[in-house]
Parts: C-alpha cells; structure tokens; sequence
C-alpha cells in the first residue's frame, strides 16, 4: 500500500530571510528550515553524528554548520561535501498563503514499554505524579502524557524537584496512598532525595521515578551520569531499573506494592533507550487484582489478654495516639470513652481528635498543652496507638505501657514496654473494646481535663496581649486561624518556631493536620500544601510557613497559580531564622547567621498572579483571613510577627 503523503503549512511567504534558518516542527517531526540563493528548503533538524539541531545553526560561505561540532550541509540538498553522508530533505511548496511541507502521513503510535508501566501505576490507583519533564525522561513523560489524556494520570509540573517530593509526600500523608514523583537524571533525581527521606521517616509511601543516561554509557562518567542505585539505596526500601528486556508489568506493580504495604520510598530507574523502547506485542498492564491481602492483622490471644487486664485495673489510663492512627480514630475515640482514658496526641497526631472532644487533652511534648503534660503525670497506664516515642514527645518509659503498632519493629522502640502488641490498630482496638466490661472503675476525667482548658485557655488570652512593638504574637495569629480555619480543612505546617506555636496555640476540630516529623525538614509546608489540594480538591487547603522555610520553594506559588490551586497561606516573617536563633541562645552560644532579608511577600504573591495581603495590626487578622479564604485562588496572609512571642 502507498503511503499517504501530508502537506504542513511551517513558514508565512516572508518569515525567511536570504541565508536565514529556522526551526520548524510539522506533526512530531523537526525540520530545519533554510533559505539560500532564493531557494526555501527543508532539511531534517537533526544532524546524523551528536543530534545537533542544524535549525539553530546558520548558513557561512555557502553551507549550514551544525551548532554542535560544525559539521557542514548543504542548505537545499543536505549533503556534506566531500563526504557520502547528509541529512534527509523533504519536498517544499511555496503557495500563496505561506509555505508548505511535505511529509509521510505519521503511523499511529506504538505502544512503548513505559505506556505498560504507566498503565500499570494508574491501574495501582497511583493518579498523581509531581516533576520536571526533562532531556533523559522524555520517553516516560509520553507515556504519562498519554494516561493523563485518557483521564486516568493527573501531572503537577513544579519548579523543583525537591517540591516535587514534598508534594507526593503530603498526598501520601493525607490518604495513605502513594503518589509519585518524577525526575531526569543526575541532579533532577537527587533533588528528589529530601523529600523521600520524609516520607521514608514518616512511613508513608510513595512512588520515586527517574530517568537515566543510555545503558551503553553509563560508568565512564558521562553528562548527568549518577549512580542513582546506589544514590537510592539508603532511602528506598525497593529500587530496581527497568531495561528493554525487564518484566515491565511485574516492576511497576513491585514498586507501587513495596511503596503500600511497606509504607515506605520505591523507586523505579528509566535509561533514555528503555523509555521508548516498543512494548511486546499484547502486553497486558499489571493490576492489584490478587495483589494485595487484607492488612487488619490481630494481635494473638496472649498478649490481647494481658492486655486487656492491665486495662480492666487500670484507674487512671490514658491512650496516646500517633501518625500512625490517623485512619482508625473512630475505633479509639470508642475504645476510650469504653475506657473513660484522656486522649493525648504525639505533634504528628494533632487534630486526630477534636479539641473540644471532652476526653481530648490536645499535644504531648516540647509542642504540648500544659493539658497533655499534666494529665500524662496523672497517669498508671498508657495505651499507644501508631506512635515511636520520640523525643519530642516524650513518652515516658516509666508507666506501665501497652503499644499496638502494624510494624513489629515499632514495638518497644527505644525501651520496653509491657504488652507489645502487633496489630492493625482498628481491629486491636474493637478487640480490646470487646473484651472491656461497660465500666472498668477507672476515674471519670473530663470534669479535670475541662478545668485544664480552662486554665489554658485564659493563659491563651493573656498571651495574645503581648506587644513588645517588634510585630503580632503567635498567640493572636493562631487564636484567629482557630476562629476562621474551617473544621474540615487541611492545614500543612512547616519546620520552625511557627510550628511549635502551631501545636500550642491552634485547637483543632475535624482538621487534618500534615508535617515533616522525624525528619523536621524546613521547606515541607507549602509543597505538601499542594499535594493536599489535589488529593483532596473538595476541602479549604492551608499552608502555615515561616519566611525561612517559605523562602526554599517560593517559586512553588506560581504552580500553585498555574494549577488554579486555592490554597490559603499564612506566612509568619519575622525576618530570622527564630527558632535557630533560639537555639543558640539555649547553648549560650551568640546569635550568629539567623538574619533574614525579605522581600515584601505580599508583593510577591501579587507578582505571581495570587492575592497578597500584609497584615501589620492584630485587628487585622480576622479580615485577612476571611479575605483570603474567599478568594478563588492562591492567597497569601504575611503577618509580620515577634521572633520572641511564640
């Protein structure tokens, strides 16, 4: 059968000067176009020995020069003279209304290697991916350009890597499923590693993929070439690269099932020549289909015995609750009202339950309530549900403990506790309901824990009065976002004293509340911000920055405008590093290096195509943020604050 030939119009009559060339693309095909001795010709734009683009060389005594190694063609018949190779050139038409082209009619695209690995993710339920499309993964974005014009892949295209990362771990934060984020080789995939390593200490999973440089070459050191497998190793749980022979279906569904069940980093490495790389012939994509079992493990009888004994004794018990429970708060708001047991939460935790809960004694730890702390040492029995004992909190080692955790290695983490118990806290904690008569005699608590949040709160409001005429206080900022932050929001924190203040001062409700924990990575906020809104469009998205942390991904705010991303910022400059600053004083060292010079952020978020507001006067923060929460897309609250009243 003939091939079809196809006309493009690429050029009007007069865009081509005497001696002048141009690069012109006709359906995918490039061609560089050249005008010489009146004669308008059309070359293929890549030159046969490096790829040179000769539409960005020009035309010297006669003959096109290559841009990369000047290699010379002649600009109507593509041959080089003297030597038997040339380029391919193609039929021009000159008509009345421009100049036309004529090339073979393109065959329908051949379903690539990648298009089955994709397929694969999106079948996974991986719908998200945040990167840079660049020169080493160009093969695998096509194959995501593909999915997301079939409307099963959402691509979030950023300013930087390392936001990419954030994003994908804010998402896996919010719902527990893995997104993914993507990179090219060399420095595109390590500015990925940051943000793996939270979502790694936080164990939450998530979907790594980076391109890479040819096989053929990799090992002598070649442009961009990193030893990505090794670079990965320590912060992916699973890494593998995929090559033309691989089981492609089979890799991609080990990534994305590593990355789940582990709650962990996977990472997948792309060679340039794989990308592209034709899929055999009725390749199928992989599916969860007989994946996956049903993760509610039980604890064994034993040990759910000794458990519930402990607990039928116990008359002060109090349950402390982490991250890791973030899906199963229905099961242990039950277990403790059966229990009367106070509800304390890790920082991590904040917001599992609602403040105003009668039972709920708000934050643990060096970012706590004076609530949490004195019901803690009131305690003879702690129930621990999905959290480490980290420092931060400071659980103490000293009151009989009982821990469930689904990661056995979670289990007396740090010191021993007394019942371990490896089970998916939901089903443990309808368990132990279960076993627990109606009253076990414990001492009823909420009329204590009300009284404390009383005392609280009028510590609170003294606070808020604070002026040393340096900026507002913490107290009065968060005391607003308490009154105006819808129940159901989502409120993304950063790394800093603006985060300390935040566990203090703000009472949550129904908020979902995402953090850098283990990690404590400044820069987290904003980029898991918008990891938020697109796994969860349909809630009031929130970011709470610092200027230092704002400042690492402030070009994030233009794809937040791109995107039409209605997130609500609230960013507090105080023009220093405050909790560094705070830091060296406590080590009686001299404040050192913590200065900031800002600029006016409001100005910038209005630059970037965003609502800006300063806020300046404490009887401004309830307008600025009704304002913003308004306002139908990115905003940004600055509120100029004391680095001492946090």
């Amino acid at each position: 059968m003939a091939t079809k030939t196809v006309w493009h119009r690429v050029l009007d009559l007069d865009e081509l000067g005497e001696n002048r060339v141009k690069t012109v693309v006709a359906g995918h095909h490039s061609l560089a176009m050249t005008c010489f001795e009146g004669t308008i010709s059309a070359l293929d734009n890549r030159c046969p020995h490096q790829g040179g683009p000769l539409g960005e060389g020009a035309i010297e005594n006669g003959l096109l020069r290559c841009p990369w190694h000047g290699w010379d063609y002649h600009p109507c018949t593509g041959k080089a003279p003297g030597f038997d190779d040339g380029v391919e050139t193609f039929p021009v038409e000159v008509r009345d209304d421009g100049v036309y082209v004529a090339l073979e009619e393109e065959a329908p695209h051949a379903r690539s290697v990648t298009d089955v690995m994709v397929e694969t993710m999106t079948a996974w339920g991986v719908d998200t991916v945040f990167g840079m499309v660049g020169h080493s993964n160009l093969g695998l974005a096509d194959a995501m350009r593909r999915q997301e014009e079939a409307g099963k892949l959402r691509y979030i295209g950023v300013r930087h890597e390392g936001a990419a990362a954030f994003a994908a771990s804010g998402y896996a934060k919010l719902t527990g499923r893995p997104a993914a984020c993507f990179g090219i080789a060399g420095p595109g995939a390590t500015n990925l590693l940051t943000g793996l390593w939270d979502a790694k200490m936080d164990r939450v999973p998530i979907l790594a993929l980076t391109g890479q440089v040819q096989t053929q070459v990799v090992g002598p050191g070649v442009f961009q070439e990193v030893d990505l497998a090794s670079a990965f190793e320590s912060v992916a749980t699973w890494s593998q690269s995929v090559y033309k022979d691989s089981s492609h279906a089979e890799l991609m569904t080990l990534a994305v099932k590593h990355a789940i069940l582990e709650r962990d980093v996977a990472h997948l490495i792309f060679p340039d020549e794989a990308q592209t790389h034709p899929a055999a012939e009725g390749a199928k994509a992989g599916s969860p289909d007989g994946r996956l079992a049903a993760r509610e493990i039980t604890p064994p009888e034993t040990e759910l015995g000794q458990a519930v004994e402990l607990l039928r004794g116990a008359k002060r018990p109090v349950i402390v609750v982490g991250h890791g429970a973030r899906f199963h708060m229905d099961g242990v708001v039950e277990l403790a009202e059966r229990l009367n047991a106070p509800i304390l939460t890790t920082f991590k935790g904040k917001g599992l339950v609602p403040d105003s809960h009668p039972l709920a004694c708000g934050v643990l730890g060096r970012s706590g309530t004076f609530i949490a702390s004195y019901i803690m040492n009131e305690a003879d029995l702690m129930l621990v549900l999905g959290a480490s004992f980290s420092d931060h909190t400071g659980i103490s080692p000293k009151i009989p403990t009982i821990q469930v955790d689904f990661d056995p290695m979670m289990l007396g983490k740090g010191h021993a506790v007394t019942v371990p118990l490896w089970g998916e806290i939901s089903a443990t904690s309808k368990l132990l309901a279960a076993a627990l008569p109606e009253s076990t005699g414990s001492v009823d608590p909420r009329g204590e824990i009300a009284e404390r949040w009383a005392i609280w709160r009028a510590e609170k409001e003294r606070r808020a009065k604070d002026d040393r005429g340096h900026g507002l206080n913490s107290a009065a900022l968060f005391a607003a976002m308490t009154r105006r932050i819808p129940d159901d929001a989502v409120i993304s924190v950063d790394v800093g004293n603006n985060t300390y203040s935040f566990g203090r001062y703000f009472e949550c409700e129904r908020q979902s509340v995402l953090m850098s924990g283990y990690l404590g990575s400044i820069g987290f906020g904003y980029p898991a911000a918008m990891g938020a809104w697109c796994a969860a469009p349909d809630r009031t998205i929130v970011a709470v920055t610092g200027d230092g942390g704002f400042g690492q991904y402030m070009g994030e705010l233009t794809t937040a405008v791109k995107y039409g991303m209605p997130i609500v910022h609230v960013l507090l400059n105080n023009r220093e590093l405050g909790k560094i600053s705070k830091e060296q004083r406590a080590g009686e060292f001299d404040v050192w290096q913590t200065s900031l010079h800002n600029p006016d952020f409001s100005k910038f978020a209005e630059n970037c195509g965003a609502l800006g507001i300063r806020v300046e006067e404490k009887d401004e923060l309830d307008g600025a943020l009704e304002r913003a929460l308004a306002h139908e897309g990115p905003a940004l609250v600055e509120v100029m604050t004391d680095s001492e009243l946090i």
